[in-house]
């Protein structure tokens, strides 16, 4: 946890935001794997560890805005838990880490509950994402499953995500230590891969690196040779000469802050000519991508003019054709790149997206695209200071997508299918690092960058 003032502060802003009722945060409990005692790996829910920090099953925290008090609800260690797990801190004990004074067992939060609900007063909760957290708001508040979204707290979503979209220095200390995690998950990456290994060994050496520092992986790892696939969780592959290897990985801190990075390498440990043009292609749109982020700067903006330096490259490539502008204008470029540039990123790897990313990532000023490609953009809002987000432009070579195109004659002004069809068997390189954005750019996040360019990958690959 962090200190207890941050959490006071925290839940004192939020109270400043919401003017009535009062407000539900739901912990998470256990989740059996296939029985009861067999769990998964804890994880709170991040609303929840925001404002009250406690990584711990079966807890809730109610803000009462009227009465002005902070509430824990969960149930001190009884003798069966000292048991099996030796003596654990009392919630009194635990609560005042988050300064709260105020604790009450776990069977209490229903009584209170009715009590506000008889009473008329608002109860204030976000959209629940998981089976049993639906489950139990719906015995909670007397409300249908298929209810609870259209119940759930407008008002609260979008002061979460102005509380939560700039972080405070502590956030970012915390994603830095992420990072450098995950730089050390990467360059291993690098220095494993070769021809005739399974994909799997390399991810499970990764994922023990993200253990090793007390957390977790930030997602489940992608990584494959097909690099054409955008979020490939089979690692099942034999290493081939001759094949990009694209792995996408990040690191949870154990205080839950994630990173989240992807490169993109040669399986044999040296780029081709056809492959490195199209590598520096991508990398040249992360680059400006970089350069240009800014303060008050809308990421759509930022999303496009990567979306152009990757028409131009290919374009040069004699893979498109016509005007730059107008072939991204009329969404050409997403035959190749058909993601967004990135998204927010903090508690969440993709930030806050539990509360709808037309709130985390659009606002009044800013709708999401309906175009192909452009409409997975998942942050196009306008960047404020301490924004941390993600920028992983890419090129993809994807034969169904292509075929599908050329077929349907889609964009055929803009592309040269002729030429496109010497690539079929390319595959696709994306390369996304983190960044926070300052008072007059962005900085990337971590102690140093992992490998990217040609002469950088070639060099950690040959250690």
């Amino acid at each position: 946890m962090f200190k207890t003032d941050i959490y006071t502060n925290r839940r004192s802003a939020l109270r400043s935001l919401i003017p009535s009722g009062v407000v539900l945060f739901l912990g998470h409990v256990e989740s059996p794997v296939n029985y009861a005692g067999n769990t998964y790996r804890f994880r709170q829910d991040s609303n929840f560890l925001y404002f009250f920090g406690l990584n711990l099953p079966q807890l809730a925290g109610v803000i009462d805005i009227e009465e002005g008090t902070d509430c824990i609800y969960g149930n001190d260690p009884d003798i069966e838990d000292i048991i099996w797990t030796g003596n654990l801190p009392s919630m009194e004990h635990l609560a005042a880490q988050a300064g709260i004074i105020s604790v009450s067992p776990y069977r209490d939060l229903r009584i209170k509950l009715m009590s506000a609900i008889r009473k008329g007063r608002k109860i204030h909760f976000t959209p629940p994402y998981r089976g049993d957290s639906k489950i139990m708001l719906s015995d909670l508040l007397g409300l249908r499953i298929g209810e609870l979204d259209n119940y759930s707290s407008k008002q609260l979503i979008k002061s979460i995500v102005k509380l939560r979209s700039e972080k405070e220095p502590c956030e970012i200390e915390e994603i830095e230590r992420a990072c450098d995690i995950g730089y050390e998950m990467h360059t291993l990456a690098m220095r494993l891969c070769r021809p005739g290994i399974f994909e799997y060994h390399i991810t499970g050496a990764m994922e023990g690196i993200a253990g090793a520092a007390n957390g977790m992986t930030s997602f489940p790892s992608i990584q494959s040779q097909n690099s054409e696939i955008l979020h490939n969780h089979n690692h099942n592959n034999i290493l081939q000469s001759g094949k990009m290897l694209v792995t996408d990985a990040g690191a949870e801190t154990y205080r839950c802050y994630a990173s989240d990075f992807t490169r993109t390498i040669p399986v044999n440990g040296k780029f081709t000519a056809k492959q490195l043009e199209i590598y520096n292609i991508v990398l040249a749109a992360n680059n400006l991508a970089q350069e240009i982020a800014k303060p008050e700067k809308f990421y759509y903006d930022v999303h496009i003019a990567a979306a152009k330096v990757i028409t131009e490259g290919l374009k040069s490539a004699g893979l498109m054709k016509g005007n730059v502008d107008d072939a991204v204008q009329c969404g050409a470029h997403a035959l190749f790149f058909p993601h967004g540039l990135g998204h927010m990123m903090g508690l969440d790897v993709h930030d806050m997206e539990d509360l709808g990313e037309k709130y985390v990532g659009y606002d009044d000023e800013i709708q999401r695209s309906t175009q192909f490609g452009t409409a997975n953009l998942r942050l196009g809002r306008r960047l404020k200071k301490n924004f941390v987000l993600t920028v992983e432009p890419g090129i993809y070579f994807i034969p169904a997508l292509i075929s599908k195109w050329k077929s349907e004659k889609i964009n055929s002004s803009f592309i040269n299918f002729q030429k496109v069809n010497e690539y079929l068997d390319f595959g696709g390189i994306r390369l996304e690092d983190n960044i926070v954005i300052t008072d007059e750019g962005c900085r990337r996040l971590g102690k140093r960058r992992i490998p990217i360019t040609k002469e950088e990958v070639e060099e950690e690959m040959s250690k």
